[in-house]
């Protein structure tokens, strides 16, 4: 049973001018009034807010275009910016990299080990992304865990610098964001047939040959997904950068607040928001050119 219909109108009803067609495109029966406290929900607190952010980069402290402007003339922001992206850019690569492999051990290991696997990367789901940034200023600090145990065991003379460093916005990112790349890779990997490799190999090409002239073109979709959730993901990263980095690695999330709580420039922090959000788009759209964002993002065939 369809509650909303939503389809193109036929040919005779443009006959009937616009406000038929439009009519012709949303035509709604009783149930599709269940719908209405969702849209009223979306227009309220996320629509209306959005709108008034948008306006707020316009129009605070006057109507102009200076918050914007002033972005792009000050080097400090300048810098800011250029740390989000090569930040966000390096944090996808090597969460990437770390989640091909545990990928494709989920699809190839038994059921037993593949649920274990499983319940590891969904345990991050569970906990607080704030608890878990705690837990590594523990171990990652100058008496923290990891550098006692190397002091303790001789593998190092002095702590490491780890925190407030790159090093340990690196760390933090990447171990938030690998769940959202595995969970894409491995529903696309559980669906190639391992018929194809075992095919390939019959034909005389080795293992490795047919892992990567086969499966790997076919987990392509699930690479672009993950790729594209990690990096976006990480353009607004706050609270791990916040406790783990430094003044060097500051990050636009942290400009953001900080121009809020701190500076009071209301105008100024919204429009470095709306820059973000329209960067955000920008990427959907560009790979959207590219890929099928919809069967990937949603499942759908």
């Amino acid at each position: 049973m369809t509650s909303i219909s939503l389809s193109r109108p036929r040919r005779g009803a443009a006959d009937g001018g616009p406000l038929s067609r439009v009519r012709a495109y949303l035509a709604f029966d009783g149930w599709g009034l269940l719908i209405l406290p969702l849209l009223v929900f979306l227009l309220v607190f996320f629509v209306a807010p959005l709108g008034f952010m948008i306006a707020k980069s316009f129009t605070d402290p006057t109507l102009s275009l200076d918050n914007y402007r002033e972005i792009f003339s000050a080097s400090i922001y300048v810098k800011v910016l250029v740390n989000t992206f090569v930040i966000a850019l390096t944090v996808t690569a090597v969460t990437m990299l770390l989640a091909y492999p545990y990928a494709y051990l989920m699809t190839i290991s038994r059921p037993a080990w593949r649920n274990l696997l499983i319940l590891l990367i969904l345990v991050p789901f569970w906990t607080s992304v704030l608890v878990r940034s705690f837990a590594l200023v523990l171990l990652l600090r100058d008496t923290g865990v990891i550098n006692s145990i190397a002091m303790d065991i001789g593998v190092i003379d002095e702590p490491l610098s780890i925190m407030r460093s790159m090093k340990g916005v690196m760390f933090g990112m990447v171990q938030v964001a690998l769940p959202f790349a595995v969970l894409p890779m491995y529903a696309t990997m559980r669906n190639i047939d391992p018929r194809l490799t075992e095919a390939a190999q019959g034909l005389g090409d080795r293992p490795s040959g047919a892992f990567w002239r086969v499966f790997v073109p076919l987990s392509m979709p699930g690479v672009a997904a993950g790729l594209l959730l990690t990096f976006i993901q990480a353009l607004g990263y706050y609270i791990t950068p916040s406790l783990l980095g430094g003044p060097k690695n500051t990050m636009i999330g942290e400009l953001i607040v900080q121009q809020v709580s701190t500076v009071l420039q209301f105008g100024f922090a919204a429009a470095l928001a709306v820059l973000l959000l329209t960067t955000t788009f920008a990427l959907l759209a560009i790979a959207s050119r590219f890929m099928d964002l919809e069967r990937m993002l949603m499942g759908r065939s």
